[in-house]
């Protein structure tokens, strides 16, 4: 299954079912020829735990990042999630008597490469990374594993050709936010206890670092050091804190010999919870998890669409810092579930949720998380919105966002068409009418229908309420208050629902049918009257497009102007599946944003020649979020494309296919096997923002699944 992986090291029997099922994404590296090493830096891996904690770094080992560690640790609030274990600072040392230092680091004077030059393959097998290097006659390998639900890393190390080796291992903790700055002063209480299979270190009320370690292979020297400081050379990119210290508690000591690996396991589990230091049965637990998932996606033939889910499997989580939201999915019987809207720094938030939920859970097969991620967010349902985010650490959902709940009409909408789940539909259409009914007569951040034309209004000063949502410094950068174009686009997709869904209940024989049957006449009537409201006020006759919003007031004092910014929100017009623009338009706005936003891996924000547009999207924190939306490329922008040019021109699938080539090229950049939130509005289209988003890899697989024929999962 694993090139080069030794009998003693390969997973019982889960090599069965693998069977020639091969998911490897390798980087093959060449020492000798690289004149430069920046890809062995700027590549990153990505590994989760279905809790929203993670290991993340480089393929060198140097941290770029102050979220770069190997075990960042899910709690529940108000710690959210933590560093626990930064690094493992390995040391191998010759038969000869010299000595290499595996990975790599950088100092504020220079970076050391150490065993990164002596590296021969980087690969995720199945979605874990392992490094292979070469030193001489020496062939070396580690490999990382983190356990689903746990909050818990194996790394095992083992001598695939050549005679044995000294290893030396030296972990390096700091216990912080993973939020917080690189800079943040050491605690000076850290303390360590021995125990049978390794040792404890805890520091305050912190939760406890458990490291476990075979006694008879691995002995542990008590020896606590700070050591030297790190520079993390992205922070300093982006006008942060970029210079820091990690604290060790000791090294491990070990012989590394032909078939007999070592492994250390760190975790913040109790102790019984804690797999005992065998890295083969954790691997093949995992992998067998692994294999269920791309079993159940139908992917097994189509290894793109297995490491999509595999990739896919990141964002879909159990809430571990929201107590109550697994109090009442368990006392329900069911479980709570949430989708990570990007790591590194990502918490849940409602919009991002509802747009992946098909692509993540539809297109996978894993239609009883999409029922309970929808449960979780119904719950949450407060003044007829969903929250917008749940910030990091806290039990409490922020609710500033005018198009997160209408998105959750389109997921409702798109979770029953594939599953035939009426009964969720009848449990949830209480709280789907509520939610319109706020609408109509209006609820928070100014969010309500106008009668006088019956659109959808929204703004208050001070937020951003749509999902060009930029705000620095008290400063909104894209405010849109008033009748923004996707906001009205989705009122009507979900007030058209909400009648489908009405016309059903009333074709039944219960009580209330002849009143579901009068209501879905109302919200018809609404729905008319809000279509022939867009397509008079939003169609720019001089531009052959769509406003981007109407009665704009980003002022607060009723001065209305409507805003010709050509952005790619008209799209959704026409991509929704209750498209409000009339069709002898489409063709129109399709070719203009073609043209004018279109890229290989998204759609620009903001079209070149506008005063606002931004080229490229780099430096501090002010100069990112005045690019954010302003051009800057979204990828997750493809799926909406891709759904407006099949609408438009339903007998050209394979052109609609070929649009996705961009971004399954991005496997291969920034976060090896996953896809990044933006990327710079001109070429060479740089990523950037966060290395994993899940609105990129679910639209990218959604979209897989519509041009490839495969369907839902």
């Amino acid at each position: 299954m694993v090139d080069g992986t030794t009998a003693s090291t390969r997973p019982v029997g889960v090599l069965e079912r693998l069977g020639e099922t091969d998911l490897r994404r390798r980087m093959a590296w060449e020492p000798e020829d690289a004149p430069d090493w920046a890809p062995l830096v700027d590549r990153e891996w990505l590994v989760t735990n279905g809790l929203g904690g993670y290991a993340a770094g480089t393929v060198a080992g140097a941290h770029t990042r102050r979220y770069h560690g190997l075990l960042i640790a899910a709690h529940p609030a108000p710690l959210g999630r933590l560093l626990m274990l930064a690094d493992l600072a390995e040391t191998l040392r010759l038969p000869d008597g010299g000595e290499v230092r595996l990975g790599g680091e950088e100092r504020p004077s220079d970076l050391q490469l150490h065993g990164a030059r002596h590296l021969e393959e980087f690969r995720l097998d199945w979605g874990f990374p392992v490094w292979t290097y070469r030193i001489g006659e020496h062939r070396v390998q580690k490999r990382l594993v983190m356990v689903h639900g746990r909050n818990t890393i194996s790394v095992e190390y083992a001598v695939l050709d050549g005679a044995a080796l000294e290893l030396e291992i030296r972990p390096a903790v700091n216990f912080r936010s993973h939020d917080a700055p690189v800079d943040q002063a050491l605690r000076s209480d850290y303390d360590v206890t021995p125990c049978d299979r390794g040792l404890d270190v805890h520091c305050g009320d912190a939760p406890t670092l458990r490291l476990r370690h075979d006694p008879d292979l691995l002995r542990f020297t008590h020896d606590p050091a700070v050591l030297p400081s790190i520079l993390y050379r992205v922070e300093a990119s982006r006008g942060y804190a970029a210079v820091g210290d990690t604290w060790s508690p000791g090294r491990f000591h070990g012989r590394l010999e032909p078939g007999r690996p070592l492994t250390v396991v760190a975790s913040t589990a109790a102790d019984a919870d804690i797999p005992a230091p065998d890295h083969t049965p954790i691997l093949a637990r995992e992998l067998g998890r692994r294999l269920d998932l791309v079993e159940r996606a139908g992917a097994r033939t189509d290894p793109l669409l297995a490491e999509l889910a595999l990739a896919a499997d990141a964002y879909v989580i159990e809430p571990a810092s929201r107590a109550g939201d697994a109090d009442r999915a368990r006392d329900a019987g069911r479980e709570a579930k949430s989708v990570i809207a990007g790591y590194h720094w990502f918490t849940d938030w409602g919009r991002d949720t509802m747009i992946s939920l098909d692509g993540l859970t539809l297109a996978t097969g894993r239609h009883r998380e999409a029922a309970d991620i929808l449960r979780t967010f119904a719950g949450h349902v407060r003044d007829g919105l969903i929250p917008n985010l749940f910030p990091e650490g806290d039990d409490e959902g922020l609710y500033h966002t005018a198009d997160a709940t209408l998105w959750f009409f389109h997921a409702v909408h798109r979770y029953v068409e594939v599953t035939g789940d009426r009964a969720l539909l009848r449990e949830l259409l209480p709280t789907l009418r509520d939610i319109v009914d706020h609408h109509v007569r209006g609820t928070r951040f100014g969010i309500g229908v106008d009668p006088a034309d019956d659109l959808l209004r929204q703004g208050e000063p001070g937020y951003q309420l749509t999902w060009m949502d930029a705000k620095v410094d008290g400063w909104v950068v894209t405010p849109r208050r008033g009748k923004a174009v996707e906001i009205n686009a989705l009122w009507y997709n979900a007030l058209r629902l909400l009648e489908g869904w009405l016309r059903e209940a009333g074709d039944g024989a219960g009580d209330g049918a002849a009143g579901d049957a009068a209501a879905a006449d109302a919200i018809a009537r609404r729905a008319a009257r809000t279509r022939a409201s867009f397509n008079r006020r939003f169609w720019y006759e001089e531009g052959g497009y769509l406003y981007d919003v109407v009665d704009r007031d980003d002022n607060g004092d009723g001065d209305v102007a409507d805003d010709p910014a050509f952005r790619p929100n008209q799209l959704f017009a026409i991509a929704l599946d209750h498209p409000v623009l009339d069709e002898a338009r489409w063709r129109d706005v399709l070719e203009r944003v073609e043209e004018r936003l279109l890229t290989p891996v998204g759609l620009r924000s903001l079209a070149p020649g506008h005063p606002d547009y931004h080229p490229r999207y780099s430096g501090d924190l002010r100069t990112r979020d005045a690019a954010y939306h302003q051009g800057t490329v979204w990828g997750w922008l493809m799926g909406p494309f891709v759904d407006a040019w099949l609408r438009v021109h339903p007998d050209r699938v394979e052109e609609g296919r070929a649009f996705l080539d961009g971004l399954i090229d991005h496997l291969d950049e920034a976060c090896l096997g996953q896809l990044s939130e933006v990327f710079d509005a001109e070429e060479p289209h740089t990523p950037r923002g966060c290395v994993a988003q899940a609105w990129t890899v679910a639209e990218l697989l959604r979209c897989l699944r519509r041009t490839t024929g495969h369907g839902s999962g």
